[in-house]
This record gives C-alpha cells, structure tokens and sequence, in this order.
C-alpha cells in the first residue's frame, strides 16, 4: 500500500494539480485584494459613500426575515470580482499577443511562405 501510495503521489498529474492550487489561491488573494482595495474603493468614492452594501434590505414573511439585500450585496460583489477577473486576463492576454508579435513568424508560416515561392517558380 505504501509503494503505491508513492506511486500515486509521484505521478506528475499530482505536482500539476498541487501547483494549480497554489497558484490559484495566490491569484484569489490577489483579486480579492484589487477588488476590496481597489475598485470598491472607487465605487464608493463614486457614489459618495462607503461601499455599497445592501444587507440592511429583508422582507418579514410568516415570522422569518428573507434577506435578500445580503443576496444583492453578493451578487454585485461577484459581478465586480468577475468584471476584475477580466481586466486581468485581458491583460494578460494583451501581454502574451506582443511577445507572439515580437517572436517573429513561425514555422509554418516561414515553410508556408517557401513553398508558396517555389509553387510561383
């Protein structure tokens, strides 16, 4: 049991899997700061205010409180955090289209652009 034990945590699908997790709980840390520190700071500097929080919102029915304004608060969290998620992606993306623009062509392109020559000839 040991040895396979050994076996299943050498297994290079585990480091990629252990890796993935570090990384993507440094990249939330990293959001989640942008999103605090950053753009709800700006919505409340916006809205002339302190951050927008809807929990106080709940409605009384049969004696128990729904609160749906905790709800709200949550869903434009999220929305922010994601609208976040994209600013960070679209840069990277920006960022690894200019390294591909300065890298030059590729191999194909370079063998596409030779026998396009020599199919003229």
């Amino acid at each position: 049991m040991l040895k396979e034990f050994k076996e299943f945590i050498s297994r290079g699908n585990i480091v990629d899997l252990a890796v993935a997790v570090v990384i993507g709980t440094a990249f939330t840390a990293l959001i989640t700061s942008f999103v605090d520190n950053v753009l709800m700071a700006l919505v409340a500097a916006i809205l002339g205010g302190s951050e927008p929080s809807f929990d106080q919102y709940m409605a009384t029915v049969n004696g128990v409180d729904i609160k749906y304004g905790a709800f709200l608060t949550a869903l434009v969290t999220f929305v922010i955090l994601a609208f976040a998620v994209f600013l960070v992606v679209k840069a990277i993306n920006k960022f690894y289209k200019k390294e591909e623009a300065e890298a030059g062509p590729t191999e194909i392109e370079l063998l596409t652009d030779i026998r396009e020559i020599l199919s003229r000839k």
